[in-house]
């Protein structure tokens, strides 16, 4: 049996993070040998996990992984149960490991990215990664969806407290990081509602434009100024709803669709997640 010295224990808890005692008992357990007792932290991680699979995740954050080279981009919501945990380094690390993982293994859903071989370490699943953080923090933690986008220039941007992620698709010679690191920050603050005028049906741009008309029928006006206040209420709300017609929140002289073509970019897709709501 081999020393178990305050270096081994401390050894063992900088490779897998677990507490002291833990490591120390694991370590005791496994008559000093390291490789034992990592196996041994590892199946009480996998039996806190699942204990704890079917406790609510209320909580959670949202991440994102650009792979420049290969031009592919990923943004995921990860789940927990506290609000603490949120801003957590442990949490935060796995959920920029599991925004990776989409990248760089493409898994056809979230049950299929669970059981994949854990891109950083092939040897195990992402599930088993998964239940590292499990066993440390105490608390069920899950993917909860993601989207991943192949081709052209990306940015992203992650709210502050992690509740609200953006990812946009550009096309163009050259990505400027900074303007489309900006334009995700107005998407996350304004939340359009579409891209382009092209996205909405007309039956509700009709319905729009008949709402506009009875509110400007009320002033009382003549028709021909009716019509003319009815559509200028019309591309106001336009300019509320459709990214590309939006006032960009840094030069309101100048719309989202200005400022990507200043740039030389034609955009492609954004997709904005908010923890919690409905894919």
């Amino acid at each position: 049996m081999s020393a178990i010295t305050a270096g081994v224990v401390k050894s063992l808890r900088d490779r897998t993070n677990a507490p002291m005692m833990d490591c120390k008992e694991a370590l005791i357990e496994a008559k000093g040998d390291v490789e034992v007792a990592v196996a041994i932290l590892r199946k009480k991680n996998a039996a806190i996990q699942a204990k704890k699979g079917e406790r609510e995740t209320a909580e959670g954050r949202i991440a994102f992984c650009i792979d420049a080279a290969s031009k592919v981009a990923s943004l995921i919501e990860v789940r927990c149960e506290s609000g603490p945990v949120v801003n957590s380094d442990h949490f935060v690390a796995l959920s920029n490991d599991l925004a990776g993982q989409v990248v760089f293994s493409n898994p056809e859903n979230v049950d299929a990215l669970n059981s994949q071989p854990f891109y950083k370490e092939p040897s195990r699943k992402v599930n088993d990664r998964i239940g590292d953080v499990v066993g440390l923090i105490r608390e069920n933690m899950k993917p909860a969806r993601f989207v991943r986008l192949q081709g052209g220039h990306f940015g992203a941007y992650i709210h502050h407290d992690g509740t609200v992620g953006v990812l946009i698709q550009t096309e163009g010679a050259k990505a400027d990081d900074q303007i489309l690191r900006d334009v995700c920050m107005h998407i996350a603050a304004k939340n359009p509602l579409f891209a382009t005028r092209d996205e909405i049906k007309k039956e509700q741009i009709d319905r729009e434009m008949e709402i506009a008309r009875e509110q400007a029928a009320a002033t009382g006006k003549p028709a021909n100024i009716v019509e003319k206040i009815a559509e200028g209420k019309v591309k106001t709300w336009f300019a509320e709803s459709v990214l590309l017609e939006q006032p960009f929140v840094k030069e309101e002289k100048k719309t989202v669709g200005e400022i990507l073509n200043g740039a030389g970019l034609k955009f492609v897709r954004f997709v904005r997640y908010r923890v919690g709501e409905l894919s």
